[in-house]
């Protein structure tokens, strides 16, 4: 562990967290939005825990997940397309909350949060059974190829806890509007994995072998 990569990782943790809450509060026009409270608490506290675990264990994990300067052109599309959506997404949640569109009772809002943090927990596994998940699209040297744990059932879980955390975002916001918005999530992580799978089959040894034995890339029996 080092200084550079500790100051890096708290810069990019309160960053995100300050923006946000600005992106959430700032349209609500209140701190009292009680639905913005709930996800950073589930999303912010375990993140917290999660990257002091890494920086002890694996900080060279950690540092892959800091990077997200990605070389692959349809990558950076992909990037700035999943920016816009949940810039939107989280103002017009905030919009929801001021001006009352639509309420949503509070189990529906908590049921969400319940399958937010499921989703959590199946990222953090993902990132034990995976040393070389990078946030970029990339082949890495000596990397090989997971076939075990989760990795046997889908050939990209990662991305499959991201599903469900980010469609469960709208709800634990009190949008159904927001939901919506998330919904183009689908399409865009439909283009990422498309363009990573080729770079991996193209790079990776037995990548390809482990996509004829592994058939589902995200959720078993349906993608």
């Amino acid at each position: 562990m080092t200084k550079k990569l500790l100051f890096q990782a708290i810069s990019k943790y309160f960053f995100g967290l300050v923006v946000i809450a600005l992106l959430l509060f700032l349209p609500a026009g209140t701190l009292r939005y009680w639905n913005a409270w709930l996800l950073i608490g589930i999303l912010f506290v375990p993140m917290f825990f999660a990257g002091i675990v890494m920086m002890l264990r694996n900080p060279e994990l950690l540092k892959k997940r800091l990077n997200a300067k990605e070389n692959e052109d349809e990558q950076k599309t992909v990037i700035l397309l999943s920016g816009i959506m949940f810039l939107a997404a989280f103002v017009v949640a905030g919009l929801n909350f001021r001006f009352g569109w639509i309420v949503m009772p509070r189990w529906t809002v908590i049921a969400a949060a319940c399958v937010f943090l499921a989703a959590y927990l199946m990222y953090a596994e993902v990132l034990r059974e995976n040393v070389y998940l990078s946030r970029t699209v990339e082949v890495q040297e000596h990397q090989k190829v997971i076939d075990t744990g989760l990795y046997g059932i889908v050939r990209h879980p990662m991305y499959a806890a991201t599903v469900f955390l980010f469609l469960s975002m709208g709800l634990v916001l009190g949008s159904p509007i927001s939901f919506v918005i998330l919904l183009f999530y689908l399409p865009i992580i439909a283009k990422r994995i498309r363009n990573e799978e080729a770079v991996l089959a193209q790079g990776l040894d037995g990548y390809q072998a482990y996509k004829e034995k592994v058939r589902y890339k995200v959720i078993p029996f349906i993608w």
